[in-house]
């Protein structure tokens, strides 16, 4: 009896926890809108962090330009380059099996042009092997997502509160308060749609509007500080994990805290080497 190819391969029954031997595709992002599946994605910047997301059975990784915060030390999303994001999503995909890997397209990689964000799009494609891009705004990069898509990028959407805009916004603002803001961000998410994207993220949305976008929407919505209603929700992992010092935003749920768990470790390590009783017999070759 002859294999099934891998596009006439069936569907996972859940992109949570499934055990498929596969990559998931932007098919089966459709088909959980279509069975009503909410679903979770994380962030990830290295291969082990990336490893550990994946055999938990998350389905989406975002190789996120949040790097540029809560990895590269900047004081923001802007300064984060190609190269940057080329490397770390390379090494996210070869640190799983399973999840869609999608890289970001950072700051000035997209906003020329359609031509611009074919070239950097091919080189995520190309040279990291991302299953998927993402980038930022509505209407305003519906061309780029229209001509990424028809080229065979699969295009993740981003719209609300766009981190590589914040010297435009003058900060973080929730975006959609109002009726004209709210119909803007409407038009915002059906333009992303219709140039082909598969899916949208809504950050820093009303809950009651993105309620409404994703009521309206056959692709999924992805929420950050977006409510329950959307079809999906990302955290950012050192957000999730407890790893981030000071403050984090209102949307966050520290599942961990694990920059406690790091620091204890770590301490007790450096007082076994201060007391002398480390490495001990065990840990040391004769």
């Amino acid at each position: 009896m002859t294999q099934p190819s891998p596009a006439q391969k069936p569907v996972p029954k859940s992109l949570y926890g499934g055990t498929s031997s596969r990559r998931i595709t932007v098919r089966d992002i459709a088909a959980a809108k279509e069975r009503g599946e909410k679903w979770p994605m994380l962030t990830a910047y290295d291969a082990m962090t990336a490893s550990v997301f994946d055999e938990a059975g998350i389905p989406v990784l975002l190789v996120g330009d949040s790097m540029g915060n809560c990895h590269l030390g900047y004081d923001s999303t802007v300064p984060v380059t190609m190269d940057e994001i080329t490397l770390l999503s390379a090494a996210v995909v070869r640190g799983t099996k399973r999840s869609l890997v999608v890289g970001d397209l950072p700051f000035g990689s997209y906003q020329e042009g359609p031509v611009q964000a074919l070239r950097n799009a091919t080189r995520l494609m190309k040279e990291a092997g991302v299953g998927a891009v993402k980038l930022e705004g509505g209407e305003r990069s519906a061309d780029q997502v229209e001509l990424l898509v028809s080229s065979g990028i699969p295009v993740m959407a981003h719209v609300g509160l766009t981190p590589q805009s914040v010297n435009a916004f003058g900060g973080y603002p929730v975006q959609g308060r109002g009726e004209e803001a709210a119909q803007q961000l409407l038009r915002d998410a059906k333009a992303v749609q219709d140039a082909g994207a598969f899916a949208v993220v809504l950050e820093a949305v009303p809950a009651e509007l993105a309620a409404e976008v994703t009521r309206s929407l056959h692709i999924p919505t992805v929420g950050i500080g977006a409510g329950l209603d959307c079809d999906a929700q990302v955290l950012v992992w050192t957000d999730m994990a407890g790893m981030t010092a000071g403050h984090v935003p209102k949307f966050v749920k520290q599942y961990l805290q694990l920059r406690d768990l790091l620091g204890d470790a770590a301490k007790a390590f450096a007082e076994e080497v201060v007391g002398g009783t480390f490495p001990a017999p065990a840990h040391t070759f004769h």
